[in-house]
């Protein structure tokens, strides 16, 4: 069963095509890796699949939802973390999980249970009153993914979600990130780091706007003639 489903989706600026007509699937439990150098247009194809952004033209249903029509469904059935740390500094941990739970109408009682839950898999729940400012940024990262995923979505949408932690940490990110997919979860996940992308199910990467490669990481590798994904992205950026 796919949980994404994204047919010619398109989004123009003005005269600049920033997404131009891609198509691709996501099953349901799939870890996919979105890549691409910067200014290649995966934030903007997240940003129209997760309801933030209307496209100019194209189709996508999301966890069974279109996004044109359904774009407030869709933001119920989704996580999404971006690339820069979206939680606040000047509230505890606790605070900071309550806070989103609420937004997403947990039941008060539910809510608690499932945040001292989760921050004891994380191995936090002796920091659940600390200021969030106060604690290393591996630890931020780790906290924002699990608060996006307390109203238990069918999809996340992780946007360079490692970018300036130690690779330690990452390789911890990963875990979590494998744990929740094994639930049935979907991952879309954009990295610049291309070791990571070898973690992922199938991995496509975009140039110009377009969606240029999909596939496995072996079976891109094997079509470039690479032995890593690094050396896939070096070659596809040569040609």
């Amino acid at each position: 069963m796919n949980s994404i489903e994204v047919h010619d989706l398109t989004k123009q600026f003005g005269a600049f095509t920033a997404v131009n007509h891609i198509s691709f699937e996501v099953r349901e439990g799939e870890i996919f890796g979105f890549l691409g150098a910067n200014g290649a247009g995966k934030t903007t194809a997240i940003k129209m699949m997760s309801g933030l952004l209307q496209p100019t033209s194209g189709t996508a249903i999301i966890a069974g939802y279109d996004v044109r029509t359904q774009s407030k469904l869709i933001k119920r059935n989704i996580g999404y973390m971006s690339q820069r740390f979206s939680l606040y500094n000047d509230l505890t941990v606790f605070e900071n999980m309550q806070l989103f739970g609420t937004i997403y109408k947990i039941p008060r009682k539910e809510l608690k249970e499932r945040i001292h839950t989760s921050l004891k898999e994380l191995d936090m729940d002796q920091h659940a009153n600390t200021l969030v400012e106060a604690i290393p940024l591996g630890w931020k990262q780790k906290l924002a993914f699990a608060t996006a995923i307390l109203h238990r979505p069918k999809i996340v949408f992780l946007d360079e979600p490692t970018s300036g932690v130690d690779p330690i940490v990452r390789r911890e990110f990963w875990k979590l990130i494998y744990d929740t997919a094994s639930t049935g979860v979907t991952i879309l996940v954009t990295t610049h780091y291309m070791d990571e992308a070898e973690y992922c199910n199938r991995i496509s990467i975009m140039a110009e706007g377009e969606l240029k490669l999909i596939g496995t990481p072996d079976e891109l590798k094997k079509k470039m003639a690479a032995t890593t994904i690094n050396d896939v992205f070096v070659k596809f950026v040569r040609r």
